[in-house]
This record gives C-alpha cells, sequence and structure tokens, in this order.
C-alpha cells in the first residue's frame, strides 16, 4: 500500500490540461507537511500502520500532557489532525517530514474526506424520488408512497429508504487524476470534486 498524506480543501476552480489544452474543473488542496508521528507493528499494536500528524500551528490549550508527550517523542511541534495508514512502510521512522513531493510522479489518487451535511431531509431530496402526483387534491407531492404491506409481513424492511439525515458522512472517490503538484507551494490540483467544505480535512493517497 501507498503512504498518504493529509491535507485541506482550498476550493475549486478551472484549469487548462497541458496534455491536450482542455480546460477541465479541478479542485485545489493544500497538502501537509505532515510528520511520521509512530510506527506501529504487529508486535507491540497487532498490525502495521503509519501514524501520521497534519502540521499545523495550534493553541497551547488544543494540546493536553498526554498529546504533548506523544509529539515530543517524534520531534513534532504542534498537529491539527492526525490519522494512520494502514501498511508496512520500512523506510518511514518516527520524526520524518513528508511532502507533496511523494506525489510528484503520480497520475491517480483516492481522497476520503466528510462530506457536507445537509441536516434532516425528505426522500426526494435525499434519494432522488419522483413525489407523488401534483394535481388538484393530491396529497401526497413529495411523499414517499408505500413502505411496506399491513399484515404481511406487518414491519418495515431495515433498508428502506427514508427521510432523515443526510451528508456528514465518511466519503471516498476513487482515481481522481492528478492535474497538477505544485511543491513550492504545497499544493494538489485533482480533476472534478472532492468531499466536504473549504478548509474540510482529505486523506489523499497515490494510486498504485
Amino acid at each position: 500500500m501507498n503512504i498518504g498524506m493529509l491535507g485541506r480543501k482550498v476550493g475549486m476552480t478551472q484549469v487548462f490540461r497541458e496534455s491536450d489544452r482542455k480546460v477541465v474543473p479541478v479542485t485545489v488542496i493544500g497538502v501537509g507537511p505532515c510528520v511520521v508521528l509512530q510506527k506501529k507493528t504487529p508486535e507491540t499494536d497487532g498490525y502495521h500502520a503509519v501514524q501520521l500528524g497534519l502540521v499545523e500551528k495550534v493553541g497551547r490549550k488544543a494540546v493536553n500532557k498526554p498529546m504533548a508527550g506523544h509529539l515530543n517523542k517524534a520531534g513534532a511541534a504542534s498537529v491539527r489532525a492526525i490519522r494512520e495508514f494502514r501498511g508496512e512502510f520500512e523506510d518511514l521512522v518516527p520524526g520524518n517530514t513528508l511532502t507533496t513531493e511523494i506525489f510528484k510522479d503520480v497520475k491517480a489518487v483516492d481522497i476520503v474526506g466528510t462530506s457536507k451535511g445537509k441536516g434532516f431531509q425528505g426522500v426526494m431530496k435525499r434519494h432522488n424520488f419522483s413525489g407523488g402526483r401534483e394535481t388538484h387534491g393530491s396529497m401526497s407531492h413529495r411523499a414517499p408512497g408505500s413502505i411496506g404491506a399491513s399484515s404481511d409481513p406487518s414491519r418495515v424492511f431495515k433498508g428502506t429508504r427514508m427521510a432523515g439525515k443526510m451528508g456528514n458522512a465518511r466519503c471516498t472517490i476513487k482515481n481522481l487524476e492528478v492535474i497538477k503538484v505544485d511543491t513550492e507551494k504545497n499544493l494538489i490540483l485533482v480533476k472534478g470534486g472532492v468531499p466536504g467544505g473549504k478548509g474540510g480535512l482529505l486523506l489523499i493517497q497515490a494510486v498504485k
């Protein structure tokens, strides 16, 4: 498995792709720098993983004493977010710093984020239902319709699509084309959209 990095969504724009000079919509992502905080092994933790921290300036009260001790072991000053990447990465040790250089020759990435929360929504918005008739006398313009029979099975099946909370869920977008990597500004431009709003935390991992 390839190592990934943490970043934040900056916003969207459009650029000319160098290969064919076509205009493509892109999402600008500020990536890293990330510091390796811990390496986990089957002997100590039961699995192989690397723990990365997104280096960002935080207030003094934002880091408690146990976390401060954990950061001091890796020589890290302050981190805003901590995530793990499963896998055995022999060339990484605590204290190493990762930058956008690792994406320099990458053609596509997988991105994990949290989608925008939209609160409680009805079935038309949440599941793209058509709704009922909009004729005179109809009382089911935006209603879900039948959700199950009465006498048999006398219950509503699990998984029935109904109104409820929409968004604010972990989403993974796979095989996003990398349009440009700016190593000086620690930015990556990927084709299309990614989950979440501006400033949202993202996990970026190169596709094998």
